[in-house]
């Protein structure tokens, strides 16, 4: 007679058989409702998906043909430098100084396996055991998932609708301490589209340099901001930061290119160092193929960009419209990304098709069973009471779906 290993125990022993610190981490809620929203369409429900965050254009023709040549290239077939192929260190290096204004070296560029691997990866070599990080809240869902694989502490510093989701040099500064390590910033913002000015970049710069404080910046979303708003990266406007700072970014959204897995992050040589070592042994060189993909994108034209970025901002000034419409929905007008990110606290504690959800955890999957639409509810990304919305999407499907959820809340 076997008997059954108790779960969640090793045979033999009471130890656990996930480790504690994989075991802590929760799933990703955008790939998850993006999932079950791509499942229901699969069983046939007319499921409409404000779920991932990605384009929903085609990576441009002349990346794609820069990889079918990469794939008959035999240098291509082999092992390349585990911190990316020379030729791509220097476009990004290139890139980042044409776009922001941030002149760097090529040894200060790693390239990495998406934006999520340039993230985890740079807390993983500034963060030691105990070190707080500052989280501006709402915040990407992997963000503080990174912070605690690195052994450090999260403290989230929240802002809301009133602020435009923007924190103050007053809000980081009280929420201090003298474990404080290092700030993660992230303007154009995912989840809220909220976009930071350049005096407000700058004087956060100037207050984190003043207390040491390592700046861990992505600007994954760079080129998608709309009307007056201005991207402005933190290390250009203070230079004096650049010693402790770390820029992360990649082709993702720019290019409509999330399947090709390519970016990068930008640091003190001895920073890229050391991350490219744990790079070496965790996944070692991102594929060739995509480099060369990625290459071609960087040094290409910017066209395509501009012309997803105007589908873009005619879907923001829709959904926004739409959103405000509803009694009780709250919606700041993003002004970047592809996000936006209502409050919904006037919509809680009211009874809708027979039940009365009292979180936006209860809301999110009452308007995916009554109404067939996915989003993304506010606790994915700090406190209750948001939903986020991706725009990402055909305008037809955009306004189909927030008519179905203006249909449910009437």
């Amino acid at each position: 007679m076997t008997l059954a290993t108790p779960s969640g125990a090793a045979a033999g022993t009471s130890r656990p058989r996930i480790s504690r610190r994989i075991g802590s981490i929760t799933e990703s809620a955008t790939l998850a409702v993006d999932a079950k929203a791509k499942a229901l369409k699969a069983a046939g429900r007319p499921v409409i998906g404000f779920g991932a965050g990605e384009p929903d254009f085609s990576t441009p023709d002349y990346i794609v043909q820069a990889a079918v040549e990469a794939c008959a290239d035999p240098k291509n077939h082999r092992y390349t430098p585990a911190g990316g192929i020379p030729e791509l260190k220097e476009a990004v290096a290139a890139k980042t100084a044409r776009d922001s204004g941030y002149q760097v070296e090529p040894a200060q560029v790693l390239i990495t396996n998406g934006g999520k691997q340039a993230v985890f990866q740079a807390f993983a070599t500034i963060v030691d055991d105990g070190d707080e990080v500052l989280l501006p809240a709402p915040y990407w869902t992997t963000y503080p998932e990174s912070i605690r694989l690195a052994g450090g502490v999260p403290v989230e510093v929240l802002t809301d609708e009133n602020s435009g989701y923007r924190a103050t040099v007053e809000q980081l500064e009280s929420a201090r301490t003298e474990r404080t390590k290092a700030l993660l910033f992230c303007s154009p913002s995912n989840p809220t589209g909220a976009v930071y000015t350049p005096e407000e970049v700058r004087a956060i710069g100037r207050w984190a340099h003043q207390h040491g404080i390592w700046v861990i910046t992505d600007e994954i979303y760079e080129h998608l901001v709309y009307g007056d708003a201005t991207f402005a990266s933190m290390p250009a406007e203070v230079p004096e930061l650049a010693d402790t700072c770390i820029v992360v970014n990649g082709v993702a959204k720019t290019y409509a290119m999330t399947g090709w897995r390519v970016g990068w992050m930008i640091a003190p040589t001895d920073v890229t160092k050391a991350a490219a070592n744990l790079q070496s042994h965790a996944t070692s060189n991102v594929a060739n193929v995509s480099q060369r993909a990625a290459l071609a994108a960087v040094t290409g034209s910017l066209d395509a960009v501009a012309m997803m970025r105007e589908a873009f901002d005619r879907r923001r000034r829709t959904i926004v419209e739409m959103l405000n419409a509803i009694d009780g929905v709250v919606c700041p007008e993003p002004e970047g990304a592809f996000y936006a990110y209502p409050s919904v606290k006037g919509v809680l504690g009211r009874e809708i098709a027979g039940r009365t959800p009292t979180t936006s955890v209860e809301l999110a999957e009452l308007t995916l069973t009554e109404a067939e639409v996915a989003v993304v509810p506010g606790e994915a990304f700090g406190p209750s009471g948001y939903l986020r919305f991706s725009y990402a999407l055909g305008d037809d499907d955009l306004i189909e779906g927030v008519s179905r959820i203006q249909r449910l809340l009437a």
